[in-house]
């Protein structure tokens, strides 16, 4: 006898939340090309499987993971900056793991590795336990409309998830030019047991650190915007 399929209103119910809405356009057709040619290199798709580290990038180093990179430009700095640190970097529109892999490819950048795929479901499935040294996450959709607040990436089991795969004393380094973002980032990570912050209980980092700063970001600190940064450490066990 066959079980019943769930209903519509069942799937709906337990649908996850997720913090993107996949709107991509048109691909150029350098993009496409990269992506193409150049995902077997730089590319990884895990599936199922809980990653090996040393297995994707070839190598023993401190892995940071990267997640919504965007056009990839900011990830490619802070790589060229850091050959002694391998980075993964998901992002779930192709547009700009495109640009990224030209980049990469153009500059000969080779510590890096990408995932085009939900950044939440790779941490969930793939990426082991204590095993990363960093986690960015830079200018993450702000949702900036209320009813749409519980979409935004920092919740507290986003917080729970991502401490449970930080090495004892990694970081988690969050910046946004969205000031009711800031609030809300603030809040959420000083309610968590699992992480200290080095400049002080609900105080944002005094620099942007090792983030490279954006042409978007420059654009928007020439209007008066602000940006602020928020760099925290897994507590020990």
């Amino acid at each position: 006898m066959n079980a019943a399929r769930p209903s519509r209103t069942d799937e709906r119910t337990h649908r996850p939340i997720r913090s993107f809405v996949r709107r991509e356009g048109r691909l150029t057709d350098g993009q496409q090309r990269a992506l193409d040619s150049l995902m077997p290199r730089y590319g990884v798709d895990p599936g199922d499987a809980v990653l090996d580290w040393a297995r994707v990038f070839g190598r023993s180093a401190p892995v940071v993971l990267d997640i919504g990179f965007g056009d990839g430009a900011a990830l490619a700095e802070i790589a060229a900056n850091h050959p002694e640190r391998s980075f993964l970097g998901v992002e779930v529109y192709r547009s700009g793991v495109g640009r990224l892999l030209r980049q990469l490819e153009h500059e000969g950048i080779d510590n890096v590795r990408v995932a085009c795929m939900d950044a939440v479901q790779l941490l969930r499935r793939n990426v082991p336990p204590a095993s990363v040294s960093g986690v960015n996450l830079f200018f993450p959709d702000p949702w900036p409309k209320k009813r749409h607040h519980k979409r935004r990436m920092v919740q507290p089991e986003w917080l729970t998830l991502v401490s449970s795969r930080l090495v004892p004393g990694g970081y988690l380094h969050l910046a946004t030019d969205w000031e009711d973002y800031t609030e809300h980032m603030m809040t959420v990570v000083s309610a968590s047991p699992d992480f200290d912050n080095p400049a002080g209980t609900g105080r944002f980092a005094g620099d942007r650190g090792e983030r490279p700063q954006t042409k978007f970001e420059r654009r928007g600190l020439s209007k008066g915007h602000g940006v602020w940064d928020l760099i925290v450490r897994r507590r020990a066990a």
